[in-house]
């Protein structure tokens, strides 16, 4: 191994790097350290009311030196407040939204319980990216899963039907009247459910290729008393579709495929002639280059840690999950059949946009 030579390297840019870098591991153990906070109901509890680390071990069953340990790093990277007087520690309102209010559309339970999901597969990512292949789905535990449904249950309570339905109305309107709407890839089925209380004349069928995600969609949806009213199909669309629909959506799902064209072709073909596709994709820009920041750090390491992987685990495309911008998405829309896909006017969002796809 040759030797690198570092002595051309300015000190003070190498010191800024070294502070990035740290900065990034810091990261890294305080995401642990709130995922096992978040398992435990730490941040839950705290958000009742101050307490000592005495006081909140008692509150959540936890021990207390653990626990105090745990309080000190997330005061030190002023997740929570310490009062020096009295010892005690509180959770501001603030942040209470972020981490402890699961109906908060700014909740982050979900993602942290997905680091859990994340662990268990990073010896076979590692392996991955020598050998090529990937961690395939059922690789994954319930923390994964999970996680996943309770991420993604914010948008779909709070977008769902206030922003993306009114961007478009005859998609709606068609609901109200009693469409045949299919959700390809519906994981947990946290947007069926809702769309079944919206639209109690609608006929509704959930698709995914996950056994475990099927399950956790039948049990959620089997508890909202929906059961009679809603479908669930183990399939690959990509395959094909057993029937013809007036409404297919796709939520954060095409970028995952194993064959991306051969789920919109499948898609198509199941798509009345009138009908509506509406495909929800992670915002990203055409030139890979300019996805630059925070958020384009976490959205490459979802798809290295499931994204992508999942995808080249069965030999397919691996877009990730950066690899549905506006050009793919036209591009492959065109291929697959459709003759207009539009950019729905939703509201600003910093993870994702809404396409109406149709014939």
């Amino acid at each position: 191994m040759s030797q690198i030579d570092t002595t051309t390297a300015n000190a003070e840019a190498t010191e800024e790097f070294t502070g990035t870098v740290l900065d990034d591991v810091a990261g890294f153990i305080m995401t642990l350290l709130s995922a096992i906070g978040e398992r435990h109901g730490l941040f839950r509890a705290l958000a009742d009311g101050p307490a000592s680390s005495a006081e909140l071990a008692e509150r959540t069953g936890t021990d207390e030196r653990y626990v105090r340990e745990w309080l000190r790093a997330m005061a030190a990277a002023e997740y929570v407040v310490h009062d020096r007087s009295n010892g005690s520690y509180t959770l501001p309102a603030a942040h209470a939204g972020v981490l402890a209010d699961e109906n908060s559309p700014y909740f982050f339970g979900g993602p942290f319980q997905m680091v859990f999901g994340y662990l268990g597969i990073v010896e076979r990512v590692a392996a991955a990216f020598r050998e090529g292949g990937g961690a395939p789905q059922s690789a994954y535990g319930p923390d994964l899963w999970e996680g996943m449904a309770r991420f993604t249950n914010g948008w779909f309570e709070h977008l769902l039907l206030a922003d993306w339905l009114p961007a478009v109305p005859g998609v709606r309107r068609k609901l109200e009247q009693g469409a045949r709407l299919a959700d390809v890839g519906c994981g947990a089925g946290t947007g069926l459910i809702r769309l079944a209380r919206e639209f109690p004349h609608a006929r509704l069928t959930g698709y995914d290729v996950s056994p475990e995600q099927l399950e956790l969609a039948r049990t959620g949806i089997a508890q909202a008393g929906l059961a009679d009213r809603v479908e669930l199909r183990l399939a690959d669309v990509s395959q094909g579709l057993s029937e013809r629909y007036d409404v297919v959506t796709t939520f954060d799902v095409v970028h995952d495929a194993v064959d991306p064209l051969g789920l919109m072709r499948g898609i198509r073909a199941a798509l009345e002639d009138d009908g509506s596709y509406l495909m929800l994709e992670i915002k990203s820009a055409d030139d890979p280059a300019d996805n630059v920041g925070v958020l384009p750090q976490f959205l490459y390491g979802a798809s290295i840690f499931y994204c992508m992987t999942t995808s080249l685990a069965r030999g397919g495309a691996g877009l990730g999950t950066c690899g549905m911008p506006e050009a793919k998405v036209r591009e492959l829309g065109a291929q697959a059949g459709f003759d207009s896909v539009a950019v729905a006017p939703i509201t600003e969002n910093p993870f994702n946009v809404l396409y109406e796809l149709r014939p």
